[in-house]
């Protein structure tokens, strides 16, 4: 009982619905007993009232009456421990009473002890169901002894004292031999319910585990000691591209190359009291996007403080340092807007009266002569110059923009008519245009739209000088949200020229200025826009352009960028906003 104090059963669920099930089945089986009883006092298998056992029917009305107090006690009761001894301990007194009642030694309900403790393992603990085995030794010998001594009247008074001794003792042996088995199996009972809580427990805490990792916005990579991974969470997978499902079991340096160097030094972190080294590297996912990460490296220990593998953590850095590359590029362009504005003007002065004394020269000039050509050369050349100065004037302070409503299918429409008719253009090459039936509404300017369509399809053009594959779609992405596509089967460029494509005066392999390039990508962020390239060498490029489909004028520093939409995670071998025509950018 002590036992019990120290465990108290709480009034859950399921011991409710057990002790509930105890009540019911006690009273089953005394209406049972009662029916039994009844056809072997008849003595046939008919049902006499004469026959009918007065004391067992009067030990069933007092049953019953038990139950009601029992269930009204259960409604009642948080702790149900004192309920359960409370109507074992009653059980031991009506089987005793029940048994005096029917010759003492003699009767058959001398079994329903062994019944009682056998029952009594399923609620109370090993010592417990000792315990009760004890007080029906107790019950019984003391209702032998009382009742041999005559101080009770029972069946047993003529009895010789050998035969009382030998039955009692038998019983007692055997009640106490089943108070062991009993005993025994409330042990390997209460064993088996600690064994399922820890089980529980085990499982609330594995899950709790893994929610931590799942919500942790960092990712997180475990592996053993020869880097195969075992645990690759949530933001892992959306940092890189690849599931769990695709990592796990796989090397971590499939995924981030040789790391052989950091782990070296994630192994001298355990005698160096400094805080890990992080490291940088990209990766590349499965959609061909290129993705910049910082990583640290530190050791997993087991239980036994030994060495069992590796936890990498990373975050994406694509967009920081993107934010800190157009930090640089924002205060390169101011500089070059505040010298090239003036300078440019400066320019364009003389240029002007050198095309004028040139124009004068060339009408006295016969159009044959050497002087002729010589003055022809100069005029292109001037005007060429005059072109690349009013591009850089178009940069430095470009118009605002007319936005209206505005059916981008048919702006790219027009755009093609006018790219077939181009010069550059020969039955070599293929324009394909990829776009819905239906117009395609947006808020911009139709001129501003019009010259990147232009710009970006020269290039692809230019591109491909031997003819080939070009091709422009259109379709609606998410959010609200249009996206215009350039792909052509040209040379492609290097990841250098592409890192540069947006900025002004930018290195071109056809000897261009780079200003077309920064002008398309300032009307691009001026619509709200992002522009992205995928390109290589030899495999030809895609050009993306994603434009909301209401966007409003932009108001803010021409020299600005804008970051909002631009998504993390850069193209691979190329990356970044784009540009224009008269730089003849191989794409």
């Amino acid at each position: 009982m002590s036992s019990l104090k120290q465990n108290p059963i709480t009034a859950n669920f399921s011991w409710v619905q057990s002790v509930q099930t105890l009540i019911i089945g006690r009273l089953i089986v005394v209406f049972l007993l009662l029916i039994t009883t009844w056809f072997w006092y008849s003595g046939r298998m008919e049902l006499s009232f004469e026959r009918f056992p007065q004391g067992l029917a009067l030990v069933f009305i007092i049953a019953v009456g038990f139950t009601i107090v029992y269930f009204f006690l259960l409604r009642l009761s948080q702790n149900l421990t004192w309920q359960i001894w409370t109507q074992f301990l009653i059980d031991a007194l009506l089987i005793t009473w029940l048994i005096w009642r029917t010759d003492d030694l003699s009767s058959p309900y001398i079994t329903l002890y062994i019944v009682l403790i056998s029952v009594s393992s399923i609620f109370l603990k090993p010592f417990a169901t000792l315990i009760m085995s004890f007080i029906c030794v107790g019950l019984f010998g003391a209702l032998a002894l009382t009742s041999a001594a005559g101080l009770i009247s029972g069946g047993i008074t003529n009895q010789p004292a050998a035969k009382i001794v030998q039955v009692v003792s038998f019983n007692v042996v055997a009640f106490l031999i089943v108070g062991l088995l009993s005993a025994r199996l409330a042990e390997r009972r209460s064993s088996g319910e600690l064994l399922e809580e820890a089980t529980k427990s085990l499982a609330n805490l594995r899950m709790l585990h893994e929610r931590i990792i799942e919500s942790i916005r960092s990712g997180l990579i475990t592996t053993d000691l020869d880097g195969k991974i075992y645990t690759f969470n949530a933001a892992a997978s959306e940092i890189t591209g690849f599931s769990s499902d695709q990592m796990i079991g796989s090397s971590i340096h499939d995924l981030f190359g040789d790391i052989t160097e950091s782990v070296d030094l994630a192994f001298g972190e355990v005698h160096d009291p400094d805080q890990p080294p992080r490291f940088e590297a990209d990766l590349v996912t499965p959609q061909g996007f290129a993705v910049h990460i910082g990583y640290s490296v530190s050791l997993l220990f087991s239980e036994t403080n030994e060495t069992s593998g590796l936890i990498v953590t990373f975050q994406d850095l694509t967009e920081i340092r993107s934010m800190e590359e157009n930090v640089r590029r924002k205060d390169r362009l101011a500089a070059v807007g505040r010298v090239g504005a003036g300078l440019a003007h400066e320019i364009r002065n003389p240029l002007g009266a050198m095309r004028g004394a040139i124009q004068v020269l060339e009408s006295s000039t016969p159009k044959e002569s050497v002087h002729a050509e010589l003055m022809q050369i100069i005029m292109r050349e001037s005007d060429r110059l005059n072109n690349i100065i009013s591009n850089f004037l178009t940069y430095a302070r470009p118009k605002a923009g007319n936005f209206v409503e505005t059916d981008i299918c048919e702006a790219i429409r027009e755009t093609a008519k006018l790219i077939r008719h181009s010069p550059d253009v020969s039955d070599k090459h293929e324009i394909i245009l990829e776009l819905p039936d239906c117009p395609i509404m947006i808020l911009g300017d139709v001129t501003q739209l019009k010259q990147i369509f232009w710009n970006l399809a020269r290039n692809s053009i230019n591109a491909m000088p031997d003819g080939g594959k070009f091709v422009i779609g259109l379709e609606k992405s998410a959010n609200k949200r249009i996206q215009v596509t350039f792909s052509d089967t040209g040379a492609g460029m290097p990841p250098e020229q592409v890192e540069q494509l947006f900025e002004p005066f930018s290195n071109s392999t056809t000897g261009g200025t780079g200003l077309g390039l920064s002008i398309v990508y300032q009307i691009v962020r001026d619509h709200k826009g992002v522009i992205r390239v995928r390109s290589a060498e030899g495999e030809g490029t895609v050009i993306t352009i994603e434009l909301p489909a209401d966007s409003k004028p932009l108001q803010s520093d021409r020299n600005g960028d804008i970051h909002e939409s631009e998504s993390p995670n850069a193209p691979i071998k190329t990356f970044l906003n784009v540009g224009s025509a008269d730089d003849k950018v191989s794409s």
